[in-house]
């Protein structure tokens, strides 16, 4: 049988593993939306009008999408089973206005996946704005913010982002393959790549239920049938060491992160993306890490930097992975603190 150790040293391959510079240069992963595809857009959003159905009610079936709809479900194959990432260009945002873009961003959404709840107050639809708050506070979520927002990882499946409008300046965003990352831990730091499967904790940000621990533990990556998922975000992991009963980040721990984060942020990895009003983003939060620079924004408030924010399930997605699904589990025990996620 397979070793746990044997599995854990085994490099990632396949579409899922790539570097910023040869992606560049393919350009696959942009949709440039069509004349004929807006056109259903605008069809699909009057046919939900007509029938009054609230927001959240929206189906795929209410928004019916003749021929966009097969270039969807290539995305969601895409996000499940290849690079993980899928640009689309060209939505009308000025012409639709927040609350029209918010039906087709969600209709599209609806045809890639099930929206799962982003927050403790269980919005569905989330919005990505400056709210002058700070990281700083514990209760403070990234997207509230315009604050620099290093690689990491969201909960959700697949994250979606819809830009209405941009920054003044700054708020750029770029991705880098988790599988790539993880791969050259294990070539450059072999010592390290067993920390990566042990569990970790992070803050919940005061975002957990009633009766929940106000942090959740879980490995920062794993292996399933479906490959390796990747789970990364280094402030939510320093945070938690506010609770006592968290233990300690040790100095490995510390050289792990440091690692991780100048993988991600070199050139030789990273791809920067352009996120323009009209752009939209669907993002596999196991495969691919993203990031965002902090940003400057506009005086007027009906200028100022406004995303919208989605968060999918995946049919057959990797929602669920943990190391339990590797292989061996009963030889676990050789890896101190390495148990299924919860």
């Amino acid at each position: 049988m397979t070793s746990e150790i044997s599995v854990l040293r085994r490099p990632h391959t396949g579409p899922a593993v790539w570097k910023g510079p040869e992606q560049a240069a393919s350009g696959d992963d942009v949709l440039r939306l069509s004349p004929a595809q807006i056109a259903e857009l605008d069809a699909a959003l009057q046919a939900v009008h007509e029938r009054s159905i609230p927001l959240l009610k929206v189906t795929s079936g209410d928004f019916p999408l003749p021929t966009l709809a097969g270039e969807l479900e290539h995305i969601a194959d895409v996000l499940k089973n290849g690079r993980g990432f899928v640009r689309v260009k060209g939505v009308p945002v000025e012409r639709y206005g927040q609350a029209a873009a918010s039906t087709v961003f969600w209709g599209m959404g609806r045809h890639l996946g099930t929206p799962v709840s982003q927050n403790a107050s269980g919005h569905m639809l989330g919005h990505a704005r400056d709210t002058g708050r700070s990281l700083t506070d514990p209760a403070t979520r990234g997207y509230q913010t315009r604050e620099r927002l290093p690689f990491h990882s969201d909960g959700s499946d697949v994250l979606g982002l819809l830009c209405l409008r941009a920054a003044r300046s700054g708020a750029r965003n770029a991705l880098v393959s988790s599988a790539a990352v993880h791969n050259a831990v294990l070539e450059r730091r072999p010592d390290l790549v067993e920390r990566l499967y042990r569990t970790h904790f992070f803050d919940r940000r005061e975002e957990q239920g009633p009766g929940d621990l106000p942090y959740a533990a879980l490995p920062l990556a794993s292996w399933s049938r479906s490959g390796l998922s990747m789970r990364y975000n280094r402030c939510y992991l320093e945070s938690a060491q506010r609770f006592p009963d968290v233990p300690r980040l040790d100095p490995a721990d510390r050289e792990l992160f440091d690692l991780l984060d100048a993988l991600a942020e070199s050139p030789e990895f990273r791809l920067d993306v352009g996120f323009e009003a009209g752009d939209l983003l669907f993002v596999n939060n196991h495969t691919v890490l993203h990031s965002r620079t902090g940003y400057e924004d506009f005086a007027e408030p009906g200028m100022r930097r406004h995303v919208l924010r989605l968060w999918l399930a995946l049919g057959r997605g990797r929602g669920g992975v943990s190391p339990r699904d590797v292989v061996a589990t009963q030889n676990s025990a050789r890896l101190r603190g390495f148990r299924p996620c919860r």
